[in-house]
């Protein structure tokens, strides 16, 4: 067996494969940003708080506040490694300080973190609409509006539902749609996550002023201060300790040991921070600035909703019923002990359900993602074998990871039977250990790397021209403190974190020997038969790419009909072929330049070996382009500007039609900035039938009898006196404007019936986002024009770009 890039034919007829590393991103606001990063993060203000009054006693908003104080410095942190590394995370800032077993280490700790985010936020939602369920069941029924015969369906005669194993059936539910939405390739949106942290805004507010009114109202109760006389550990939250000591002991004979353990056991508070590193790739300009805002408001945001809710929780739910009844939804706690009529409270209970539904839902999501995305940037840096990120044949996903991420968060979900302190206590091991390792990374670069950074973690003093830096080693000194101690205080954690954690590593380093050794000959054989060049920008002059080339997209190795096509009536001596692969990328995948074992994967490889078997049969020459993208179309159209390209040639998708394909095609290209190119876009059926589309702004094609028309009325037009000058474009731009004016007012059904009599077809529109965010609003598709050749069966060459005069 040859390299999987061993060209057919003869050996001195040899093929350039061009690789692009730049990736197609859509930059966002900060606003937006932050928006992403909350609804990860803000999702923990929904169980933190009563995972920590279940370990501490009802000291814990203290802790949480505590925390959600600490947060600030952490996410210092995050944005120090951001402006090292704008393609970070926590993988990437610990190989570059720490080596590549360390960052195994760190990244098995954080795939634990979002394993168990899924189920925990998917459980968690769960219990707030079962709470509901049987609230809204237990008024019912104290009305009297509850029938005798539901009454003996139930053991007390209560009408309800089991709150566990509705938690658990409605995570599951939750987990299997979100897999089936990524295994297809959901597309993730800023403006989702902003529309759900402006409707949480919504929440927020009337939570705190109503909680203003019910504490002058009703008084409070008071939250005892965190002291070690005031900490009551349950026996869970001793862990390995418990045998030893009694909670109230252990805090007594060791102060500040008891504020660590009730430190560790809120921690969780502040998960998420993660997704800002990984957001941080697609702010906009200037994106230190940005992402200094987006901390900011991230900081403010969280410690408002997180932090003071959880004060709000003692002072205004009742003892008696705050932790027996209310422990796993707290939120919907305080909305059912607000002042005011039950029914009110009832309905914003109802609120708080459907806002922490979307909001913990989101998180699920993000989870699958933020997994997907971790194990697929391990994956391109040769840790994991080709075989996890083999695409979807028909999606062009990498779901094998998908399946293995959601196989374990179902696994989690059902060992927990919906217990919720038990999800958050194993949750909290991956969320600290991921910090502590990020932390003791950029402490190391303070060292290692002594060049200018954008931004570091103050304070900072010099001594002997020597920098101390105190604030970041003081953040690295608490996380490490506070994650020894949660090894013995967190036993179902530790356990469950250290045994996940070893069988990834040992799955990462047994699975980067394998790649080392695949990929040892082939990098060698690839040296010899091509020539490898990656780049930072898809740049036609520094690719050796001549102007009015031809780009086709593949992306199936069994479906090249369309790359045949174009060779066949393309000559290469005159016109470039490039053949094109986008690599769908999500948060963090292709985080960083790209090793050559990186560069192609085994599924990749093989497709581009076939295109060059078809190549070399024809006797011609072709550029083959990988361009990791989050957005296909976005890339092909970004692609085929910058090469100057006469005309992107693709095969009949299997999901849509072409016209559909065309659509989508011509709606990234209207949001591409200035400047930019018309093209030709040619589907190729696998019957060979062509249909062809004009991309952007062309001179349209006139039937004889229109161009007869326009003639008449211009000889006509022209004997009226002063009209004597007049041009035949003249009288179409006032044909035009007359229409658009009409179709914009009144006649506008007249018009579109006109048109369906004149078509014999009906004329569909779409609804697409305006580029600025603004709201949706109906507008004409870019108009997808059939070319005549298919009508007479010839296919011809490849069109040449048609420009608009």
């Amino acid at each position: 067996m040859g390299s999987p890039f061993q060209p057919a034919g003869s050996a001195t007829n040899r093929v350039r494969i061009v690789v692009a590393t730049s990736v197609m991103l859509t930059f966002i606001s900060y606003w937006r940003a932050a928006a992403i990063v909350l609804n990860d993060l803000g999702s923990s203000a929904f169980y933190a708080a009563g995972i920590a009054e279940q370990a501490v006693g009802k000291s814990a908003p203290w802790f949480i506040l505590g925390v959600m104080l600490f947060s600030f410095c952490v996410r210092a942190v995050y944005v120090e490694s951001c402006s090292m590394f704008v393609r970070g995370g926590v993988y990437r800032v610990v190989k570059e300080a720490l080596g590549g077993t360390l960052a195994k280490i760190s990244v098995s700790a954080l795939m634990f973190d979002y394993i168990l985010t899924g189920p925990i936020s998917g459980v968690s939602a769960g219990q707030y609409i079962a709470g509901l369920i049987n609230d809204t069941m237990l008024i019912a029924d104290t009305h009297g509006w509850v029938p005798r015969a539901v009454h003996a369906m139930f053991k007390n005669g209560t009408p309800h539902v089991n709150e566990s194993w509705t938690a658990v059936v409605f995570a599951v539910a939750v987990t299997l749609y979100f897999w089936w939405q990524n295994t297809k390739g959901i597309q993730e949106s800023s403006e989702k996550a902003l529309r759900v942290m402006q409707i949480t805004t919504v929440m927020v507010v009337l939570l705190l002023g109503w909680s203003a009114v019910t504490l002058m109202k009703a008084g409070y109760q008071s939250v005892p201060l965190p002291v070690p006389a005031n900490l009551k550990f349950s026996p869970e939250a001793l862990g390995f300790l418990r045998h030893t000591f009694q909670g109230q002991n252990l805090a007594g004979m060791f102060g500040l040991f008891g504020i660590l353990i009730a430190f560790g056991h809120s921690v969780l508070a502040m998960s998420g921070e993660e997704s800002l590193a990984q957001v941080n790739r697609e702010l906009a300009h200037p994106k230190l600035k940005n992402l200094k805002r987006a901390a900011i408001i991230i900081a403010i945001y969280s410690f408002v909703f997180t932090g003071l809710t959880a004060l709000l929780f003692v002072m205004i739910i009742p003892d008696s019923v705050r932790i027996p009844v209310y422990k796993d939804n707290l939120i919907a706690g305080l909305a059912m002990n607000l002042w005011g009529p039950q029914i009110l409270r009832l309905l914003f209970r109802a609120f708080v359900v459907v806002v922490g539904f979307l909001i913990l839902s989101g998180a699920v999501n993000t989870a699958i993602i933020g997994s997907n995305g971790v194990l697929n940037r391990v994956s391109e840096d040769g840790v994991l074998t080709d075989w996890f990120r083999r695409p979807h044949p028909r999606f062009g996903t990498s779901y094998r990871i998908v399946n293995l991420v959601v196989f374990l968060q179902l696994f989690t979900i059902l060992a927990s039977r919906g217990n919720v302190y038990v999800l958050g206590e194993a949750y909290a091991f991956g969320v600290i250990w991921s910090f502590t390792f990020n932390s003791l990374a950029m402490l190391v670069l303070r060292h290692k790397y002594k060049g200018e950074r954008g931004w570091k973690v103050p304070p900072n003093f010099h001594i002997a021209g020597h920098e101390i830096p105190f604030g970041l080693a003081s953040v690295f000194l608490v996380l490490l403190s506070t994650a020894i101690v949660n090894l013995f205080t967190k036993s179902i954690a530790t356990v469950a974190g250290v045994s996940f954690a070893a069988v990834f590593f040992l799955i990462f380093t047994v699975s980067e020997k394998v790649n080392r050794r695949k990929h040892a000959l082939a990098e060698q054989q690839m040296q010899e038969h091509f020539q490898l060049l990656q780049s930072d920008t898809v740049d036609r002059g520094r690719l050796g790419i001549r102007p009015g080339n031809l780009l086709v997209t593949i992306r199936d190795y069994n479906t090249l009909s369309h790359l045949k096509w174009a060779l066949e009536r393309t000559d290469t001596k005159d016109q470039d072929i490039v053949v094109m692969s986008a690599r769908v990328s999500q948060f963090g995948a292709a985080a960083y330049d790209l090793a050559t074992e990186q560069i192609f994967s085994d599924y990749e490889q093989k497709l581009f070996t076939r295109a060059v078997s078809i190549a070399e049969s024809f006797g011609k020459h072709i550029s083959l382009l990988v361009v990791p993208a989050r957005d296909v179309w976005s890339a092909i159209v970004q692609t085929a500007i910058n090469l100057e390209s006469s005309a992107v040639v693709s095969g009949l998708s299997s999901k849509m039609t072409a016209q559909e394909q065309a659509f989508e095609l011509g709606h990234a290209w209207e949001a591409t900035p200035e400047p930019k190119r018309q093209f030709v876009l040619q589907i190729v059926r696998p019957d060979m039938k062509v249909d062809t589309f004009h991309i952007g702004p062309h001179t349209p094609s006139m039937k004889t009898e229109d161009v007869h028309l326009v003639h008449r009325l211009w000889l006509n037009i022209t004997r009226e006196a002063g009209l004597d000058d007049l041009h035949h474009h003249d009288i179409l731009t006032e044909a035009l404007t007359r229409f658009a004016r009409d179709y914009a007012g009144r006649d506008k059904d007249d018009i579109l019936k006109e048109l369906k009599k004149t078509s014999g077809k009906t004329v569909k529109t779409r609804s697409v986002a305006a580029p600025d965010g603004r709201p949706e609003k109906p507008t004409t598709p870019l108009r997808a024009e059939e070319d005549s050749r298919r009508d007479k069966g010839d296919d011809g060459p490849p069109s040449p770009p048609i420009v608009s005069p």
